[in-house]
């Protein structure tokens, strides 16, 4: 009995079903993977340190309105590339958003763009927060 090889379409559909799965584990390990130049605070931490630094919330305005950390200033995720030298390079800053994704992008914007060294983030973010809010 003579073997045959696979047909070519048996293959491309292994190679369409590996890339895929490559491409979801890396974005997977993008999405929860926190680069060593952002610290990552704990809320008790985080209200130890955030009077003193800039505070930055990096969500919607809209999400900025229905309550933020009291004395946050918005600067969304959106806007962070359009308002970079509104980041002081003498002061640590402080950013939070509603879980850390976009903190964690934004950190690494202002990092790149205006060479910050002292860059934390809220764990978790806004979600768990249960210290004082405001709402407008």
């Amino acid at each position: 009995m003579k073997e045959c090889a696979p047909p070519v379409m048996d293959i491309m559909q292994y190679i369409i079903i590996a890339v895929l799965f490559a491409l979801i584990v890396f974005l997977l390990v993008r999405r929860f993977y926190t680069p060593k130049y952002i610290n990552n605070l704990s809320q008790e931490e985080f209200i130890k340190g955030y009077r003193k630094a800039q505070l930055i919330d990096v969500r919607e305005p809209r999400e900025y309105d229905g309550g933020h950390i009291l004395g946050a200033r918005n600067i969304p995720m959106s806007q962070i590339r359009q308002r970079i030298n509104e980041f002081r390079k003498d002061q640590p800053i402080y950013l939070y958003c509603q879980s850390g994704a976009r903190s964690r992008q934004a950190a690494s914007i202002i990092r790149k763009k205006r060479g910050a060294t002292e860059i934390y983030q809220l764990k978790s973010g806004f979600r768990k927060w249960t210290g004082k809010i405001k709402k407008k």
